[in-house]
């Protein structure tokens, strides 16, 4: 480390009972970034998370989560039945084939295994892939950059419960990641591949979505062609991504009652189609006809499962989306209104199809009654815009999550509520999607070509869910083994099914899906892995204590008025450029602070456990180390500096608090190892032990005073470092080609740190070196 630290806990070894004897009353404040030794509460459940939660407010969040969750789900029925059979319905009896196969697929993968299982894997109320990753990592040693700290694991929402100790299978599997190298990164690759495959989720969702609704027109006039019915679909698409700057909650919050008209209506429909047309296909509850149809249509059964996983569309969502709401609410609303509401759709449309096999292309809007036709249109329309939203928002907060654990390059993220800290918007993925989302819908024109992409996406995401889940059951949960092989054969076989019919498609669109996790793959992956090299130089490289003070002590170096805040990766010791910049400027300001912005492996990191402060020894330098910790879906406050300056007089002052505190014990064990002394000695000893403290008292007063002058009176110099990258001489070619080519390419045409930082261009002095990686 390179510099020497004044730790704030007490090391002198002693039982509790001599603790307590021997602790003066005074009274003391938890410090800021520090561990309170003394209380063991468990942290309390906060806000709408908590266990004793109210049933109506469940009610009122469940009712909220419907146009926020389900827009991707509940728009499914507009597309699945003509991707499933594109080539028209063969066997009257296909029809309860592939109803009993929506049936039990989204009892399994939906309701089981999401609803029921993976929602117990959130990460203090998140979730989503980095949610995962992140539980993980908090277990067992996996992240591939060395910034961890032990106080890290002081933080409130750190800790992980563990329901038990029982399975020596957990440490083993725990022993084994921690030691292998290409574990933690191909850990790192899955969960970076789960991320790219939601973003281009995001990107056919509202592709087939609008494109549905707006098909329907053809219902009532014949005079539109697909070409048009494709153009109508890019100007909502534009308009919708034109209105993301202003905000995505309020559009889902608003349009809630829209969502649940739109499924009481595909609920009221199915029943009405089930009644009129045929009601024996509820027999289709029986799983033989799922045998009969494969046996029928051999490797065309196979082929269409393509189609019939599309109703199992934002299952991810639902994951992703939980912490706006609670475990509790999300399963309200699923088992109460969305379920029920897409099995009556999907077996109304099956009992029209039974009387009308001939209109499998658009089985949707030709199932609905004639004076419903028109009402249902506009529903649809309106419904597919909020699934759209709801996915662009979910990918805006992955990639912020990607973004904060060093997976995606800097890009400008916009807070767009006061009220939902997790509301983001992200200008450059904003434009990305859009101009995706028009080049797909112009490219493909029909919903079947795009449902042969949009397959590829969903399985793969759901797959690498499970492969992340059976990790956590088997390392965290501790489940028993046979509950989770019970767990692989059916529902991992099921999504391997799946899996194998959707590849087939390759060819048909869906390379699509692909090529855009490859792009987005290999932009995350550049940038993380010379982030962490980046990381390792700085850190191979550091400071020495003795160089610093050697630095600091320089008759040639001045100490200038005011504070001056250095930017750093590294949270463990003083960066290379540190000595570059003193070499070029001989002055240094009477303050000095390192900071480093740090991501923990946890969704929110409290404010008063935020700002982790380090003294740079010895005292008389004036120089501190302040780790800023913040969690994958913290958002950086707007008034940072001034936090950080008071949580810096704070830190002086329990420094100062914890110092007489040791100085008042010592006294108390010498005292009681003297009670046969004369007085005259106790006294001397209580002389000076008040001296000293009133000394300290003294210098904490004078350094307050210091860097509230300092602050006030002269402002903050903001020092970044602007390192130049390039491979070393020794570099193979593809580390040439990683570092000098694709990583620089994307740091000349992204953001600066001084944009994502805020910082003023009149205070801000960048520091130039180059790195040889």
């Amino acid at each position: 480390m390179a510099s020497v630290i004044v730790q704030t806990r007490l090391d002198i070894p002693m039982s509790d009972d001599q603790f307590k004897a021997n602790t003066p009353s005074i009274p003391l404040r938890k410090p800021y970034g520090s561990m309170d030794l003394i209380s063991t509460k468990t942290p309390p459940h906060h806000g709408r998370h908590s266990k004793d939660t109210k049933w109506w407010v469940v009610l009122n969040l469940a009712f909220q989560s419907i146009g926020i969750v389900y827009g991707d789900i509940g728009t499914s029925p507009l597309y699945v039945y003509s991707s499933t059979f594109s080539n028209g319905i063969k066997h009257k009896d296909d029809v309860l084939g592939v109803l009993s196969l929506v049936f039990y697929t989204l009892t399994l993968l939906p309701m089981i295994k999401y609803v029921f299982i993976v929602l117990r894997a959130t990460d203090n109320g998140e979730g989503g892939t980095f949610a995962l990753y992140s539980l993980i990592c908090r277990y067992a040693k996996v992240s591939l950059i060395p910034n961890q700290q032990a106080e890290d694991r002081q933080v409130s929402n750190y800790t992980l419960e563990l329901p038990s100790k029982r399975l020596k299978l957990a440490s083993v599997l725990k022993s084994s990641l921690e030691k292998s190298k290409f574990a933690k990164l191909f850990l790192l690759l899955i969960t970076m591949l789960g991320t790219s495959m939601v973003i281009g989720d995001s990107i056919l969702t509202p592709s087939i979505s609008v494109l549905s609704a707006v098909g329907g027109v053809k219902e009532a006039t014949s005079a539109l062609t697909q070409d048009m019915i494709a153009g109508i679909s890019i100007v909502i698409l534009v308009f919708l991504f034109m209105i993301q700057r202003f905000g995505t909650s309020k559009v889902g919050y608003t349009f809630a009652p829209i969502l649940s008209l739109w499924f009481i209506l595909i609920g009221g429909i199915g029943f009405y189609n089930i009644i009129k047309h045929d009601t024996t296909v509820l027999k289709a509850i029986n799983p033989i006809y799922i045998v009969e149809y494969f046996i029928r249509n051999k490797k065309d059964a196979w082929v269409s499962l393509g189609g019939v996983v599309l109703c199992t569309t934002g299952g991810e969502a639902l994951f992703a989306d939980v912490g706006h709401f609670s475990v509790r609410s999300i399963q309200v609303s699923m088992c109460s209104m969305v379920y029920p509401a897409l099995i009556l759709a999907y077996t109304g449309q099956s009992a029209y199809l039974r009387q009308h096999p001939d209109s499998a292309s658009d089985a949707f809007f030709k199932s609905v009654p004639g004076p419903m036709y028109w009402p249902m249109f506009v529903v649809s329309i309106l419904a597919s815009v909020i699934a759209s939203q709801a996915m662009i928002s979910g990918t805006f907060s992955v990639v912020h999550q990607s973004l904060s654990l060093g997976c995606f390059p800097r890009v400008k993220v916009v807070h767009t509520s006061a009220n939902h800290e997790g509301q983001v918007y992200i200008p450059e993925i904003n434009y990305f999607l859009m101009l995706a989302c028009v080049g797909v819908t112009s490219g493909f024109k029909t919903t079947v070509k795009i449902g042969n992409a949009y397959g590829i996406a969903v399985v793969f995401v759901m797959t690498l869910t499970s492969a992340l889940l059976v990790l956590i059951m088997m390392m965290i949960w501790k489940t028993n083994i046979f509950l989770i092989i019970l767990y692989v054969v059916t529902i991992g076989f099921v999504e391997l099914m799946y899996l194998s019919s959707v590849l087939y498609k390759f060819t048909l669109g869906g390379y699509l899906p692909l090529a855009f996790s490859a792009f987005l793959m290999t932009v995350m992956y550049v940038w993380n892995n010379v982030y962490r090299r980046k990381y390792h130089y700085e850190l191979d490289h550091m400071i020495s204590p003795a160089r610093l003070t050697e630095i600091f002590t320089n008759k040639n170096m001045s100490r200038i008025p005011g504070l001056a805040m250095f930017y750093s990766e590294l949270v463990q010791g003083i960066p290379p450029i540190f000595e570059h910049y003193v070499s070029n400027v001989p002055a240094l300001h009477s303050i000095i602070v390192f900071v480093s912005m740090k991501s923990l492996h946890v969704n929110k990191v409290p404010a008063e456990e935020r700002y982790f402060f380090r003294r740079v020894e010895p005292r008389t330098l004036f120089a501190f180390q302040c780790a800023v910790r913040y969690g994958y879906n913290d958002v950086r406050e707007v008034a940072f500096e001034e936090t950080l300056i008071t949580r810096l007089k704070e830190f002086i002052q329990e420094e100062t608090w914890m110092q007489i505190q040791t100085l008042s014990i010592g006294g108390k064990m010498t005292e009681s190892g003297r009670e046969s002394d004369r007085e005259i000695e106790h006294n001397e000893i209580s002389k000076a032990k008040l001296a000293k403290e009133e000394k300290l008292r003294e210098i904490m007063e004078q350094e307050i005073e210091q860097v509230e002058k300092a602050w006030e009176e002269v402002g903050i110099v903001y020092l970044i470092g602007q390192n130049e990258v390039i491979a070393s001489k020794e570099s193979n070619v593809m580390k040439r080609i990683l570092v000098d080519y694709a990583y620089n390419l994307l740091r000349r045409n992204l953001r600066q740190s001084e944009a994502v930082f805020d910082i003023p261009h009149k205070r801000m002095l960048k520091v130039g070196m180059t790195y040889q990686l």
